[in-house]
């Protein structure tokens, strides 16, 4: 796929054709049709090489790999030059074709960085400016000094006048430029939310229907178990084999939990009721069951301690139980990893840091991708990141995720002090 500049200089290239056109044609009808005498060859010269650079032009964009601003910063010059060298021999600042000045300067407010447009028009001012000084081309008849000096504060005034409108049209179109391209992107960022959502809704019914497909063999296998482990009790056997069928029934409920757990952090807990929840009982359930790893350690700021945060309490502690075990997956046996909580007046904040091997930038930038994971096959699905930052964005909150080779990962879970709901229509 070719790039914006190579766009823009294909595009540039057509106008210069159709300005080489123009030209020519207009010098023959002022010469044969109007009767103002013009200095055909140098005209012609000017046009020519006007031809011959598009020629050029043409020919190496089709070669090149890539298109620099810079390229079209220079031919965009070339044809100021070549506009001033035309008004020149025709007339100077009396010819009504100056106002063509504007049209490159447009043309660089819209393809090209605010420097090059800036340098473009005070090209074109000083080239239009220095019309004034002098100019060959037919003179002007004025019947008296009066009407000569009336004339040229014309002529001076029209100078100012083209530039402010130069001013007005690059700082009008610049701003309309970037307002479209902020647009752009917040549409492109809804548009990854929207799709992140769909996502997660996929996975929420996929587990939702696992879990109901399997509820009955499993209740089957357990009732099976069950039965299988009475009969071997009352004939006495309550060896290896009545053990085998306990382990069954075990691993049948760890199922039915397993499948439960799936639907929950598929995102069902995201429509848990909005209730105060102390940050320090969430962290106590993240924590339960590997509170006596002596890797984590945990500060909780003064006032996260003290101020609950408005959250469903479930959803909140899913996310943050599934980065705390990324941690610890990543920090050495001998490593460790920092919970640190803190609250302001406009959020909380919930940083897991950890002292392992760290990320690529290439890794880091699709670490929150659905189904993307570094672990070897069969040790997790990489849905854990994917799963926390869509619960967190439909909280009003965000996941964000610093590390380097090396340096260890850092990732903080933020959300809106004073949560609220989103209105229906804002997704």
């Amino acid at each position: 796929m070719r790039d914006a500049h190579a766009i823009n200089f294909q595009w540039l290239v057509r106008l210069r054709w159709g300005a080489v056109a123009a030209q020519a044609a207009t010098i023959l009808v002022a010469d044969r049709l109007m009767g103002i005498a013009l200095p055909l060859v140098p005209l012609g010269c000017i046009v020519a090489f006007a031809a011959l650079t598009n020629v050029a032009c043409e020919s190496w964009v089709r070669r090149a790999r890539a298109v620099r601003e810079s390229t079209i910063g220079g031919v965009m010059v070339v044809d100021v030059l070549l506009l001033t060298a035309l008004l020149f021999l025709t007339g100077g600042p009396f010819n009504p074709f100056s106002c063509l000045y504007l049209v490159n300067i447009a043309l660089a407010a819209v393809v090209l960085r605010p420097g090059w447009t800036w340098a473009l028009v005070a090209l074109s001012l000083s080239c239009f400016g220095t019309l004034f000084t002098g100019h060959g081309g037919p003179p002007l008849d004025l019947p008296s000094r009066e009407h000569a000096h009336h004339m040229q504060m014309h002529l001076q005034g029209m100078w100012v006048a083209f530039g402010v409108a130069a001013l007005f049209i690059v700082y009008f179109v610049q701003r309309v430029t970037r307002a479209l391209a902020a647009r752009d992107s917040d549409l492109a960022a809804a548009n990854a939310r929207t799709a992140r959502h769909e996502r997660l809704a996929s996975l929420a019914t996929l587990a939702a229907g696992a879990a109901h497909e399997l509820a009955t063999p499993l209740s089957t296998i357990a009732v099976a178990a069950k039965e299988l482990e009475r009969e071997l009790m009352r004939g006495g056997n309550d060896g290896a084999a009545a053990g085998d069928a306990r382990l069954i029934r075990e691993q049948v409920e760890r199922c039915r939990q397993i499948l439960e757990h799936m639907a929950a952090d598929a995102g069902e807990s995201a429509g848990d009721a909005i209730v105060p929840v102390l940050v320090t009982s969430i962290v106590d359930d993240v924590l339960c069951g590997i509170a006596d790893d002596p890797r984590i350690r945990v500060v909780i700021e003064g006032a996260a301690r003290l101020r609950p945060l408005c959250a469903p309490a479930r959803a909140v502690t899913q996310a943050l139980r599934g980065v705390i075990d990324n941690a610890r997956q990543a920090a050495p046996p001998d490593g460790s990893v920092l919970v640190r909580v803190r609250a302001d007046t406009n959020e909380y904040r919930f940083e897991v840091q950890d002292n392992g091997p760290g990320m690529t930038p290439e890794v880091l930038a699709r670490a929150s991708e659905p189904f993307f994971t570094t672990r070897p096959p069969g040790d997790g699905m990489g849905l854990g990141l994917f799963l926390t930052r869509t619960i967190l964005e439909r909280l009003g909150g965000a996941l964000e995720l610093s590390s380097a080779p090396g340096g260890g990962t850092t990732t903080a879970l933020v959300l809106p002090n004073g949560w609220h709901a989103p209105s229906a229509g804002s997704e």
